[in-house]
């Protein structure tokens, strides 16, 4: 049984935004003034897996990074949308690309901007650490921090609703 009040099995694409969610908050700045994002390696192992089972993923981020765009593309993940200062309109797009309905798709958010499209989809997710407000209308507060397992959490208890999680040998490697 799942500790998320909702039913997994619908779950067809899963969006999620980077900074405070697939990033931690708090990011170092390199000497050229570029923020240096980290990136975790189970997160990274789980959205590799859903991709090859199928699911569809989507990155909605307010930054415009090329290493975070290098990073998703080599996990199989084709829909990145960067530099997206109002993000429901790249919601949209993903979801009329995809054939999927917002009743369908999950959304990890953690700050002010994630909110518009945290209340479109059907399965709105928080990271423990992120805004308070965004925490209140959250359908599901995970028990990782930003940067810290959030896609992974997300990712392992939409997959094992469906069967999808450790089901055949292509899930024991990269």
């Amino acid at each position: 049984m799942s500790k998320i009040n909702y039913d997994l099995k619908k779950i067809k694409g899963l969006a999620f935004d980077v900074d405070g969610v697939l990033s931690p908050s708090t990011i170092p700045l390199g000497e050229d003034g570029i923020p240096r994002r980290m990136v975790n390696i189970k997160d990274g192992y789980a959205l590799q897996l859903a991709v090859k089972q199928g699911l569809k993923l989507a990155i909605i981020s307010g930054a415009k990074s090329e290493a975070v765009e290098l990073r998703f593309r080599a996990l199989g993940i084709t829909d990145i949308y960067m530099k997206a200062a109002d993000k429901l309109p790249c919601l949209n797009d993903w979801l009329d690309k995809n054939g999927l309905t917002p009743d369908e798709v999950a959304y990890a958010g953690d700050d002010i901007p994630d909110i518009c499209v945290m209340r479109n989809v059907g399965l709105s997710v928080a990271p423990r650490d992120a805004d308070e407000f965004v925490k209140s209308i959250a359908r599901y507060v995970t028990v990782a921090d930003g940067g810290y397992g959030v896609a992974r959490e997300i990712l392992e208890e939409v997959m094992r609703a469906q069967g999808l999680w450790m089901s055949h040998a292509d899930a024991f490697g990269w």
